[in-house]
């Protein structure tokens, strides 16, 4: 079986990993070339450092790695710092790792395994059978300047996995547009130089006050590199009235404007330019498997409502779609299978992505949709900011950080919570798919 993934992020690169080591004949295409800037917070939680310790990738402190110890939440006055919790299935730590340095990492360990990556191929179609089965993708070749060359190439394999990030232009060639159902939120961040660069706490705001003490929308990150600047950003979800009015960037000056001085965080400590992207949230690109092509990661719309994470899911959507491809390829051998059999076991993809987090991403949608309400959002903090207690039992809903044997007071109230939602669907949309490059798109209503 001959695989090609679309993106050397974290989720292309996970799958190709996984599937080089199996074996598989794998192509990886990077529009861009290594090392390469991705708008992100650059913190790791648990979650995702769970999948970097499954991928086996080396991640010591003396190649830029950072632990810390848990969340650091800010609001309403009140400052409380929560550890990450101790749960079985999860290490105790959270990372720090700028994506320049993360993502080539993660592009290298794949071609160590086996993998190819090709750099400077930027796909901008996929390619189709009569049937409408997905069978390669097309590449613009780009220069060392990341200029189309004006040469393209075709790439054709037994199965493609879009993991080319919210613009995904492999699903969007197919009429699949984000669904305007689903959440989606908006980052910017920035660097600066600051001695909080070395902070052992992941520093979330819950509020953001500006230079004049008039709050201002969204929530904030203040996460330590360790290599003497610190990443500072802020997120708006578009559950708020203000989405899509503002200048982000604006914000964020105003933000910092009002922290302390000895802080740093001012336009000449500033390091590089303010940088925003979308976070698709709650599987808002449908459906996540169709003959020839599974989803991955953010081309899928795996970021989480509660949080904004998306490189946790981006690895584990990477790994479960190796999984079923590994399998898939071996029966095929040993078990005769024929390509439809294979397409009817890839097919399962999906619905066990929707096993996995449908639930979760439901409750995330409902937990969007309140936030974006200032009153609601100001009496939930008032509330739960003085009971530590509570916060911890928030940070591990939010994290998704629950271990599903464990029989504690916490993992049972997550998984009821769980089990009285549906699952937020991501195996068909309800929105007619419209032609490629078509900006129209019916909205849907579903669980």
């Amino acid at each position: 079986m001959k695989v090609l993934i679309v993106g050397a992020g974290p989720a292309g690169s996970t799958a190709a990993y996984y599937l080089a080591q199996a074996g598989i004949d794998v192509t990886v295409l990077e529009k861009t070339s290594f090392p390469r800037e991705k708008v992100c917070g650059d913190g790791l939680t648990p979650r995702a450092v769970r999948e970097i310790q499954k991928l086996g990738l080396p991640h010591a402190v003396e190649e830029g790695w950072r632990r810390n110890k848990g969340l650091r939440l800010i609001a309403g006055g009140r400052t409380i710092e929560l550890p990450w919790p101790e749960v079985a299935d999860f290490p105790a730590y959270g990372l720090i790792r700028t994506r320049l340095g993360f993502d080539e990492d993660l592009a290298r360990h794949a071609e160590s395994a086996g993998a190819v990556v090709l750099e400077r191929h930027s796909v901008t179609s996929a390619l189709t059978a009569d049937d409408g089965r997905v069978t390669g993708v097309r590449a613009s070749i780009l220069d060392e300047s990341g200029r189309k060359t004006g040469e393209t190439r075709d790439f054709h394999a037994d199965v493609v996995l879009a993991a080319d990030g919210n613009s995904t232009r492999t699903a969007v060639s197919l009429g699949m547009h984000k669904r305007d159902d689903r959440p989606l939120g908006v980052a910017v961040r920035t660097y600066f130089t600051s001695p909080r660069h070395e902070d052992d706490w992941m520093e979330g705001w819950l509020e953001l006050p500006g230079k004049s003490g008039k709050p201002l929308p969204g929530y904030g990150w203040v996460f330590g590199v360790g290599d003497g600047t610190s990443n500072v950003g802020l997120g708006i979800l578009n559950s708020s009235k203000e989405f899509g009015k503002l200048d982000y960037k604006q914000v964020l000056r105003e933000w910092t404007a009002g922290m302390p001085s000895e802080w740093g965080f001012t336009p000449e400590n500033q390091v590089g330019e303010i940088r925003g992207a979308a976070l698709p949230m709650g599987f808002n690109r449908t459906p996540h498997y169709s003959p020839g092509l599974l989803l991955l990661g953010d081309a899928g719309g795996m970021v989480s409502p509660f949080n904004g994470e998306g490189i946790s899911y981006a690895m584990e959507s990477a790994r479960f779609a190796a999984e079923f491809i590994i399998d898939a390829s071996s029966r095929s051998v040993s078990a005769g299978w024929t390509a439809d059999d294979a397409d009817a076991h890839l097919s399962r993809y999906a619905d066990y992505v929707r096993d996995q987090w449908g639930s979760h991403f439901t409750l995330g949608r409902m937990f969007a949709s309140l936030i974006g309400k200032p009153a609601v959002m100001k009496l939930a903090l008032r509330t739960g900011m003085p009971i530590p207690v509570l916060m911890r039992f928030v940070v591990r809903m939010l994290a998704n950080l629950t271990d599903p044997s464990a029989k504690g007071f916490e993992d049972r109230v997550i998984r009821v919570l769980e089990m009285l939602v549906p699952a937020t669907s991501n195996t068909s949309s309800a929105r007619a798919l419209t032609p490629a490059g078509s900006d129209t798109a019916v909205s849907a209503t579903t669980s």
